[in-house]
């Protein structure tokens, strides 16, 4: 199977404020843009996501308003501390602090308008023996 891309498309009736924060706080740009659907890219083409209102005739079947739970969007970086003073400048609220994990991560977390949850990470020494109860096949 060959993909020319992969995005989650979010169904929800705040397209717009969607759109628009994920410009002003993340840095992405719009691809495509209409009165039903904004399809946003970051400007390196590392990542996209879609944004569709709930009314349009092409909306996916079995799609529905996304409620705001039951998903994470990760976006991954170098530098979470530099990335987390970058939106911060931008006056966005972040609502789970630069925290330094015990399993190897560096993050930051906050909603967009739809209500997804949007996690930023820089992956980081993990504590030792952290992950050794978690694998397959461990003991203990």
């Amino acid at each position: 199977m060959s993909f020319t891309d992969r995005y989650p498309i979010i169904i929800t009736a705040r397209k717009e404020a969607c759109r628009d924060f994920w410009i002003k706080h993340l840095g992405f740009v719009s691809g495509f843009d209409s009165t039903w659907f904004s399809w946003l890219c970051a400007e390196d083409g590392s990542a996209s996501i879609a944004f569709m209102t709930p009314d349009h005739p092409s909306s996916p079947p079995g799609s529905e308003s996304f409620s705001g739970t039951g998903m994470c969007f990760e976006l991954q970086v170098d530098d979470a501390k530099a990335t987390f003073e970058q939106i911060s400048a931008t006056g966005l609220t972040i609502e789970y602090p630069l925290t330094d994990e015990p399993f190897g991560q560096r993050r930051f977390g906050f909603h967009d308008p739809s209500g997804l949850w949007i996690d930023v990470v820089e992956q980081i020494e993990a504590e030792a023996g952290f992950w050794d109860k978690y694998m397959i096949g461990s003991q203990g």
